[in-house]
């Protein structure tokens, strides 16, 4: 009979009990655990918190998956998938998440699906080395799907496995898949790309300010493949202007604009959109929506400072860029960046700039990316919805 695995707390280390993640600094020590296995943490006086899956290589070196003494065993990832799934139900979506990490439940794991195919990506060792079981409670709980691999290799380099980009299954599934939501269509390709293939967590807005966009101009900064701006071309938008830098992204752009039958009315900028919005501001150009949408400027707590600035320089330009009665979604992915920091900082941009800007709504992550609110790191996307008065 194989020696339990038990992980001790420090004395005062008492948060795990309601938020998973455990950090080396937490641990009084670690026995018989070996890296990617299941452990049974205890507190500093031996007393039952949860079972988890350790990493004895990275700073986060485990997640609770369950609080319940209980194993983690083949019928609990079934379960926990089937319910992730389940609470999706009354979303009707080509595309969507099905799983998103420690919000279901399944630390170390998210699934999107697209259409007949599921992306898994895999951000621990331990979701890595079960990855079959995963896809199977999967096929369980939607029905037949392709199962495509897209590991962050960030997130795979820490954790000290290779990172796995390729189809599940020898039979394999289509290149690319279009996808529905709302009016438009968007063009996925498998593999390549940021996330899993397309920005699901902004469907939601993406669909809330193309509402606001017909007859006016639109700039959509960091455009990558110019979800915004088909949205808002689709929905009535007189033109756009897409700034986005990586050919990649451009390449996606052009095809989803052909997709949607709006190529005509958008304009496509290879440009670093910092400089962009300063030659735009310059030049004394107007638009009459504004979409800021940039990749995290603060992946680490020391980069927070930096990562303000640029906030605040792109928001201070895109304030100046707006028409009279103009609209500007300013967003930050950032989860170091607060929601508070976010606002002071846009409200600081618009003094400076000179702007008066009236709040038309908060924006945050779609509702397929569930937020716990005592893992607060489940919340990072924040935005503001303004308007120019």
């Amino acid at each position: 009979m194989a020696t339990r695995a038990v992980l001790r707390l420090k004395r005062g280390h008492d948060r795990a009990r309601v938020h998973p993640w455990i950090f080396k600094g937490d641990v009084a020590d670690v026995a018989n655990a070996e890296a990617g296995a299941e452990v049974v943490v205890v507190d500093a006086a031996g007393r039952f918190v949860g079972r988890g899956l350790f990493n004895p290589r990275p700073a986060l070196c485990c997640r609770i998956v369950t609080w319940r003494d209980e194993p983690l065993d083949e019928a609990l990832w079934r379960a926990r998938v089937a319910d992730a799934v389940g609470r999706r139900a009354s979303r009707r979506s080509d595309a969507a998440r099905l799983v998103w990490s420690e919000a279901d439940g399944l630390p170390g794991l998210v699934v999107d699906r697209y259409g007949p195919v599921a992306v898994v990506q895999c951000l621990t060792l331990g979701m890595a080395l079960r990855r079959a079981v995963l896809a199977t409670a999967l096929r369980e709980a939607v029905g037949t799907l392709a199962v495509f691999s897209a590991d962050d290799p960030v997130a795979a380099g820490l954790e000290g496995f290779p990172p796995a980009t390729g189809w599940l299954d020898d039979h394999g599934g289509p290149d690319t898949v279009v996808v529905a939501e709302g009016a438009a269509r968007f063009l996925v390709r498998l593999g390549t790309g940021h996330k899993t293939g397309l920005y699901l967590d902004q469907a939601d807005n993406r669909l809330r300010i193309a509402a606001l966009a017909a007859g006016r101009s639109v700039l959509d900064a960091f455009a990558y493949t110019a979800a915004f701006a088909c949205q808002a071309l689709v929905a009535g938008a007189r033109d756009a202007v897409c700034l986005e830098s990586s050919p990649e992204a451009l390449a996606g752009a052009v095809d989803n604009l052909a997709l949607n039958g709006v190529a005509d009315r958008a304009e496509l900028r290879d440009a670093n959109a910092f400089d962009a919005l300063r030659r735009l501001d310059r030049a004394g150009a107007r638009f009459g929506l504004v979409v800021l949408d940039p990749p995290p400027f603060a992946r680490t707590r020391t980069a927070l400072p930096g990562a303000l600035r640029g906030y605040k320089e792109i928001n201070l330009r895109a304030a100046r860029l707006l028409e009279r009665g103009g609209v500007l979604a300013t967003f930050s992915c950032s989860h170091h960046v607060t929601e508070s920091a976010f606002e002071s900082t846009v409200r600081e941009a618009a003094t400076d700039a000179g702007v008066r800007l009236r709040v038309l709504g908060w924006l945050g992550q779609s509702a397929d990316h569930p937020v716990v609110l005592t893992v607060p790191e489940t919340r990072y996307l924040k935005g503001l919805l303004l308007e120019a008065c």
